[in-house]
């Protein structure tokens, strides 16, 4: 990196207090909260206006619930090419990031001049970073044809390109809130973080645009259509579809328009591995997913092993920034680091006395659990104010229901006025147990 990871961590920090420092102590005060009230908060793989959904009849106390994602105001227009491929969608989160990444790699392959993943790998970091900024389709790949280096900036790459290990150096998040049963847009509050001088300075090598690729470049997907993160497929699959479409408008790649086969990632590792075998088999040269950063980890030694590229637009596991991946792993959702000073500036707004933080167990959940919690020590709350539980997610779409009766019970005797749920869309269990414990829930002292 441009950075050493040391001066980096330590950077971050840095910034990391003086977000706390800066909600704890500005002139914004605590929301009055009546006593006794459990506020509940949440993040990206439950904010958003299918979970109430999974509540069913109950779907009421998601009342007053917030949480963080990352997300970037997103331009009217481009909401409108998403909603012309789904009109049915009543979310965007993580349209941007598959509609980038599918982009980058369409981008990447025209200069490497090929379709061989590993040379479209190494041009992956570079696009973002070397070059006439360019922030469309079509521009870009004008510029690539014209012979010129490019710095592609679009709707989540828009500060800073990629880190040397190619994901966002820079992030923007998004601070929700469910105002009833659905997100109120109004109430989106926008915080920026990361570093703009980690992005890489490193030129690329130059691509063989006299080469002649043999077929098509074919993309594959890797998404979540089943499984505990299925609330999320509908915008990642319009993101990943109205970037094959701008990009075939705009010629397609080295001449041929490029081609998506469908895949499903099933919250499931299993699942996941028989689409990557497939995808192999078809000759798929990029893997858009997987959706959840677990289900990524399960599969990039595959992915690796066949040479491939696995580029994801939601994985935010810290750990996945060091995984040896050989260079052919990729994302644009940014890494947990950063998100989770924000999920705790936002919980430390509040002004809570005591912290409850349930998790899946996975490299997802529990890290981000662990990234929360640090943050909320460094700004005073030593282990006797924050509690941390976890539970263990079904294996596929026909397991039980998640059990968290004693993990509620534990929460209530704990005396918790705060409780963050990171999860997907199983953990609406999680909100139910509460409530069957007589947990206080705020949603329903005000109901």
């Amino acid at each position: 990196m441009h950075m050493s990871r040391g001066t980096r961590s330590a950077v971050m920090a840095v910034c990391a207090t003086l977000l706390l420092a800066t909600s704890a102590c500005g002139d914004d005060q605590p929301e009055e909260a009546t006593a006794h009230q459990v506020r509940l908060y949440g993040t990206d793989g439950n904010m958003s206006n299918s979970y109430a959904e999974e509540l069913g009849d109950r779907a009421n106390l998601v009342d007053g619930m917030k949480g963080t994602t990352p997300l970037t105001p997103l331009p009217e227009d481009f909401k409108k090419r998403l909603l012309s491929v789904d009109p049915k969608l009543d979310g965007f989160l993580y349209a941007a990031e598959s509609y980038d990444a599918v982009v980058i790699s369409a981008l990447a392959a025209e200069v490497a001049g090929t379709t061989d993943p590993t040379a479209i790998a190494k041009q992956i970091v570079g696009v973002t970073n070397t070059g006439t900024r360019c922030g469309t389709v079509a521009q870009c790949l004008r510029l690539i044809r014209e012979g010129k280096d490019i710095e592609y900036r679009s709707v989540s790459i828009t500060r800073a390109g990629f880190t040397d290990v190619g994901e966002p150096a820079t992030a923007s998040y998004a601070t929700l809130h469910f105002d009833g049963q659905q997100l109120n847009d109004a109430k989106t509050e926008f915080v920026g973080a990361g570093d703009e001088s980690a992005a890489s300075n490193k030129r690329p090598p130059r691509g063989n645009a006299s080469s002649s690729p043999d077929g098509p470049l074919v993309i594959g997907g890797l998404l979540p259509k089943t499984g505990d993160l299925a609330i999320a497929y509908p915008p990642l699959a319009a993101g990943a579809a109205l970037a094959i479409k701008e990009i075939n408008a705009a010629g397609g790649v080295l001449g041929e328009e490029v081609v998506w086969v469908d895949g499903d990632d099933g919250t499931n590792p299993a699942i996941a591995k028989a689409t990557v075998a497939r995808h192999v088999d078809g000759g798929v040269h990029v893997i858009i997913g997987a959706g959840g950063s677990g289900i990524s980890a399960a599969v990039l030694e595959d992915v690796v092993k066949a040479g491939r590229i696995l580029f994801s637009p939601s994985n935010t596991a810290a750990n996945l920034t060091e995984v040896d991946d050989r260079g052919l792993y990729f994302r644009t959702a940014p890494p947990d680091g950063l998100q989770g000073r924000a999920l705790a500036d936002v919980i430390l707004r509040d002004g809570p006395q005591k912290i409850a933080i349930v998790a899946r167990k996975d490299s997802y959940g529990e890290g981000l659990q662990g990234i929360v919690r640090a943050e909320l020590e460094r700004a005073g709350f030593g282990g006797d104010k924050v509690k941390l539980l976890g539970y263990q997610p079904g294996e596929d779409a026909n397991a039980a229901p998640i059990d968290f009766s004693a993990g509620a019970k534990e929460i209530k005797d704990f005396g918790a006025d705060a409780v963050l749920i990171i999860g997907f869309g199983e953990s609406a269990a999680v909100v139910r147990a509460l409530a069957d414990a007589d947990v206080p829930l705020a949603a329903l002292a005000n109901s």
